[in-house]
């Protein structure tokens, strides 16, 4: 059979088909029809209530994992502050050689300044800050009030005298600082 013969018993049979598609189109009764719509209805509602329990999978999934980062990073921050609390007293001890040793020889005050500096680039690598400076305003969710005192060059609620330094990670407070306040 040539080529042409072909394309035309092709084109026929397709021009049947779609002849009889649409007789048997006609033919169909409305039961069938209702029948029909009532079957596709049914599958869009349940494809409808997949899609929304995927949904929701993926948010709850979703939610699951920024809470779990949270946990992770707030469990970092609690070890390092249980650690860090344990070395604060040593902390403490240098700074007061610091301040008491004065007069002392020059060498002994130059290594302990290096033993103090070695602390603080410690503490901050462990992303720990220390606060409570003399002029700060006082805050009571920070600073633990032990005294007041009347300070005319301060002004009122400002730091007037620091007694043990303050220390946080981020916003959880390790210790409070132990300050004297002005009226």
């Amino acid at each position: 059979m040539s080529k042409k013969k072909k394309d035309e018993a092709v084109e026929a049979a397709e021009e049947k088909v779609e002849e009889t598609a649409a007789e048997q189109a006609e033919e169909e009764q409305p039961e069938e029809k209702d029948e029909t719509a009532e079957k596709i209805k049914a599958l869009e509602d349940e494809v409808a209530a997949g899609k929304d329990k995927y949904m929701r999978l993926a948010a709850e999934y979703d939610n699951y994992r920024k809470r779990t980062a949270n946990e992770k990073l707030s469990l970092y921050d609690d070890a390092t502050a249980k650690a860090v609390t344990e070395l604060l007293p040593v902390a403490d001890s240098v700074r007061m050689a610091l301040e008491n040793l004065k007069d002392a020889d020059p060498e002994i005050l130059k290594g302990i300044e290096l033993i103090s500096n070695q602390l603080d680039k410690s503490l901050e690598k462990l992303k720990v800050e220390a606060f409570g400076k003399v002029g700060d305003d006082f805050d009571p969710n920070l600073h633990n009030a032990i005294g007041m005192v009347d300070n005319e060059e301060l002004g009122s609620d400002k730091i007037a005298a620091v007694f043990q330094t303050g220390y946080k990670i981020g916003d959880k407070i390790i210790r409070h600082a132990m300050v004297q306040v002005t009226t």
